[in-house]
């Protein structure tokens, strides 16, 4: 498998910088069986139907960037990874020189840490209180690469879902961000039922595919949690005939590691499932997602499920039609291509 097959030409002024006034105002792209039909995110409650679920991911993002300085005196950023402990986390650190093991780091808010060890590219910190609190007590909205600006005290709002409740990602589920209150209330008015999962997106969503992982078919280690009430919400879907839509790729990896073993089953844990073109779904039915990043393993997760082919027409209508992208951008409705 070549990234490359998973390339398209993006202007830079289609990346959205900041999210519209309203959440649910987006624009649609419903990818169709038929092709590529332009909506907006409203009509998504035209688009499902009574006795569907929706599953959403639950997680919330972390302030999870700091600056600081080395005992030294040399300038230091941190992005948590993720939390190992109630004092203990894995991290990035960008600095002119790796600080070695023992180095003590003092961060804004008066946070304290101490490098204990390292994992591949990453850094284990021991910190003088609990990880959490402090973060959201001085940290950092962990706004994407492709948004050029610092972030600003709304971003804790609006980079986050409405129903985010348990804190561990450092990057936000966005096809869950367009929903707002009277949205949900809309789809659970027509019949669809909700269900919810977790999975803490990491740094390393946003970091190019590497040739050891394409190889091995693994991506970089994530936590999932899809809990019985979920499993069972999907098997009533399915008893009832309705479709099991998910909202985002993080979703769909949730749910589709709980299922590996064959069958839909609880699961609480690491995962590395990586889903690319030849995979089998065993789950989903539809899906729900904004618009990523190319040659993104995010993209390949769309392409597998959709066709490679079908949603690279897809991402060209996008662009012709001067969609926005990525995490503040528009969405799109998923739909498998007809049978054959």
């Amino acid at each position: 498998m070549d990234p490359a097959d998973f390339d398209f030409d993006l202007p830079s002024e289609l990346i959205a910088q900041e999210p519209l006034a309203e959440r649910s105002a987006s624009r649609l792209l419903h990818l169709a069986a038929s092709g590529p039909v332009d909506r907006c995110f409203a009509d998504l409650a035209d688009l499902l139907r009574d006795g569907d679920l929706l599953v959403v991911n639950e997680s919330r993002v972390v302030p999870a960037r700091l600056h600081g300085h080395k005992a030294s005196g040399g300038r230091i950023e941190m992005l948590l990874e993720r939390v190992l402990g109630e004092r203990e986390a894995l991290v990035q650190l960008r600095a002119s020189h790796p600080p070695p093991d023992g180095s003590l780091l003092a961060f804004e808010g008066g946070i304290d840490a101490a490098v204990t060890g390292r994992r591949g590219q990453f850094f284990i910190l021991r910190f003088a209180e609990p990880v959490l609190p402090a973060l959201e007590r001085a940290g950092h909205v962990p706004l994407p690469p492709y948004i050029r600006r610092a972030d600003r005290d709304e971003d804790r709002q609006r980079y986050q879902t409405v129903y985010a409740r348990a804190p561990g990602s450092v990057a936000a589920p966005t096809a869950g961000l367009h929903f707002d209150e009277p949205m949900l209330e809309r789809l659970a008015a027509r019949g669809v039922d909700r269900a919810a999962v977790q999975l803490h997106v990491g740094a390393g969503t946003f970091a190019p595919l590497r040739p050891e992982q394409i190889s091995a078919g693994e991506l970089h280690e994530e936590f999932a949690a899809v809990p019985a009430a979920t499993v069972a919400a999907v098997r009533a879907a399915r008893q009832r005939g309705g479709r099991v839509v998910a909202v985002g790729t993080t979703t769909v990896r949730a749910l589709e590691t709980a299922a590996a073993g064959g069958s839909l089953a609880a699961c609480d844990g690491a995962t590395r499932l990586f889903i690319r073109p030849g995979y089998r779904f065993r789950v989903i039915d539809a899906l729900i997602t904004n618009f990523h990043l190319p040659r993104s393993s995010l993209l390949m997760l769309v392409a597998a499920f959709a066709g490679r082919e079908r949603v690279l027409a897809a991402y060209r209508h996008a662009v012709a039609g001067r969609y926005r992208f990525f995490s503040y951008g528009d969405a799109m409705f998923v739909e498998p291509p007809a049978a054959p």
